[in-house]
């Protein structure tokens, strides 16, 4: 049985309407901002590659084209909603992986440390978890993974 949870008291009852057109929209802000910064970090991974293809082992490469997919093809989809629940998980886990690393290095993100990641791996997990929203190709396309 699903539980429904009721909406907070809105702030300035006035702008009941403003809320109502505004609320849906709040998903679809915070999906491009993820996506947006994602894709952003994917696309130094893009054109610094022919660089690292001839000078690394299979290994690396693999490694760096996982990245890429997920930071920067990832980033796109998360961007339009599309595929946003197989997406978003995946850069949740990278970023997991990346805030475990981190964590050594103390919270603060000017010591390298796993500020940032884990702040950008929760909201992709959080993303994970609501799917891409009113406004998204998912929604569009009637079908979410």
């Amino acid at each position: 049985m699903e539980k429904s949870y009721g909406e907070p008291r809105l702030a300035l009852p006035g702008l009941a309407s403003f809320y109502e057109r505004a609320i849906p929209l709040s998903w679809l802000i915070i999906r491009l901002a993820v996506g947006f910064t994602l894709m952003m970090h994917g696309w130094g991974k893009v054109v610094r590659m022919p660089g690292w293809i001839g000078a690394a082992d299979w290994g690396n490469v693999w490694y760096y084209a996982i990245l890429i997919a997920i930071e920067f093809v990832g980033g796109i989809s998360i961007m339009l909603g599309l595929f946003t629940r197989f997406w978003a998980p995946a850069a949740a886990i990278e970023l997991l992986v990346i805030t475990i690393t981190y964590v050594p290095n103390g919270y603060g993100w000017t010591a390298r440390g796993y500020e940032y990641t884990l702040m950008w791996g929760l909201l992709c997990f959080a993303i994970a978890l609501r799917g891409g929203g009113p406004y998204s190709l998912d929604r569009r396309l009637g079908k979410e993974l």
